[in-house]
């Protein structure tokens, strides 16, 4: 009954974070719009802060709360999934199209982003300082993406102020950003007190229930996106946004949420060995994916998917 009621906490956690994140963007995004801030930079920086709001949320929190192997697992085990899985149901989908902006500075980034987070977790620790270069790094990407959108064609921009042009009253919008964000904190609590009585009931590290679960349950808002725009032959979104959403995680929610807790966000010994090695050479691997016309993606998409299976049983056996 306990697990079950366990479980239960875990899903509706979920499902509470997932809709406060959707209240929260919309709001904030109409409130922006409402202050004559300019639909593309809206795009651009609220609604992709917005995309990781659930793992900003559960971080903080964890965090906060002094469960650092979910905090920092959250991360690692949400960017190896968005890759491994994401992608891999998308290029079994169709062939992902890779190229431009994405293929030339996008992924370079993610990369690089990604193997400074490996190198700073050898010490067993993130501390608050590198914390913070992870912070000054999202505000100089988003710097980046604003300056180079605002050099995009016409019809680009034109998109950008269909989609964001309505402000709406600012009251109404005021009631509805606090509203998203209690239900991003409610949400939290309940999927971090969930994940941690999960490990407790099942006998395993609260680490391995953060790469499982809680990365996954909180890169729900990418897979639905990233499915649903390579079905509709989107296929730049779908990988856009996984890419995007792989930089977000590693500079914007550990390096905010880095700075807040007043604890640091400890790496066990199997995260430094095993879990950040895993999670840089998914990047790799999607490098070679960027790098693969036609068909034979879709065999990739499917070793992708392989790879991740054999990963998860390697976590459960630990």
């Amino acid at each position: 009954m306990q697990l079950f009621v366990t479980i239960l906490v875990l899903v509706v956690g979920v499902l509470v974070l997932g809709y406060g994140a959707d209240v929260f963007v919309a709001s904030a995004s109409k409130l922006a719009r409402r202050f004559g801030i300019s639909p593309m930079v809206i795009g651009l920086t609220v609604v992709a802060f917005g995309t990781s709001a659930p793992e900003m949320a559960v971080n903080i929190l964890a965090a906060m709360n002094g469960n650092s192997a979910i905090a920092f697992g959250n991360v690692v085990g949400s960017n190896t999934f968005n890759v491994l899985v994401i992608l891999g149901i998308c290029a079994l989908i169709k062939p992902l199209v890779i190229q431009g902006q994405i293929l030339k500075i996008d992924i370079p980034l993610m990369m690089v982003a990604s193997v400074l987070l490996w190198w700073m977790g050898q010490d067993g620790a993130l501390s608050r300082f590198e914390a913070a270069i992870f912070a000054v790094g999202i505000i100089g990407y988003t710097a980046l993406q604003v300056k180079l959108a605002m050099k995009e064609r016409a019809s680009v921009k034109a998109e950008f102020s269909q989609e964001f042009n309505e402000g709406g009253p600012a009251p109404r919008n005021i009631l509805l950003l606090l509203g998203g964000l209690v239900l991003l904190i409610i949400g939290a609590r309940m999927f971090v007190y969930g994940a941690v009585e999960l490990a407790r009931l099942w006998g395993i590290s609260e680490s391995v229930i953060a790469l499982t679960i809680v990365s996954a349950g909180t890169s729900l808002p990418e897979v639905a996106t990233s499915v649903a725009a390579t079905l509709k032959g989107e296929k730049e979104i779908a990988i856009g946004n996984v890419v995007g959403s792989n930089i977000f995680n590693i500079l914007a929610v550990l390096g905010i949420s880095g700075m807040l807790s007043p604890t640091p966000l400890l790496a066990d010994l199997s995260m430094q060995q095993m879990d950040l090695p895993v999670m840089v050479l998914s990047m790799l691997l999607l490098v070679v994916l960027a790098k693969t016309p036609g068909r034979f993606q879709k065999f990739l998409g499917g070793f992708f998917l392989v790879g991740y299976g054999a990963y998860v049983v390697e976590l459960i056996g630990r």
